[in-house]
């Protein structure tokens, strides 16, 4: 799967070792930025990387920030992005299943390196359920995008 990967300064750290672990995965890695500890702008890294999803260059995106929450929040006020933060491996693939999750997002300074590639793996390998009940579900998050 090809996945495109951003982080800003302070997931900064954390992002070689989500790329690593996207690699030993077998995934194809589109580096999204950043490249320094220098400080960005995380709202600039979360739409560079969450438009390689929505253009078709990859088809999921993996966010790092300090906390999660600045890339969560940024990604879901992009149309067409579901988010979710992903500290831990049943997130990771029930925001897939049951959310249509496209995106998710992790905290460096939170995320234990123990568990990133689970993570990756629960993401990236989880399909959506198309049961009746998610699919009502995800077509009202869709309706209030629109709105």
């Amino acid at each position: 799967m090809r996945v495109a990967l951003g982080a800003d300064h302070a997931g900064f750290p954390l992002k070689g070792f989500v790329r690593d672990a996207l690699e030993r995965l077998g995934h194809d890695v589109l580096d999204c930025g950043t490249d320094s500890e220098d400080p960005v702008d995380f709202p600039d890294i979360t739409e560079a990387t969450c438009r390689r999803v929505l253009d078709g260059r990859a088809e999921r995106a993996v966010l790092v920030c300090g906390s999660g929450a600045g890339a969560i929040m940024a990604a879901n006020k992009i149309a067409g992005i579901r988010c979710a933060l992903a500290h831990e491996p049943y997130s990771a693939h029930q925001a897939v299943e049951h959310d249509d999750a496209n995106a998710i997002a992790m905290g460096a300074w939170l995320v234990p390196r123990a568990l990133v590639e689970e993570i990756l793996d629960r993401f990236l390998s989880a399909t959506f359920d198309c049961d009746e009940d998610t699919v009502r579900r995800v077509a009202k998050l869709n309706a209030l995008e629109a709105r």
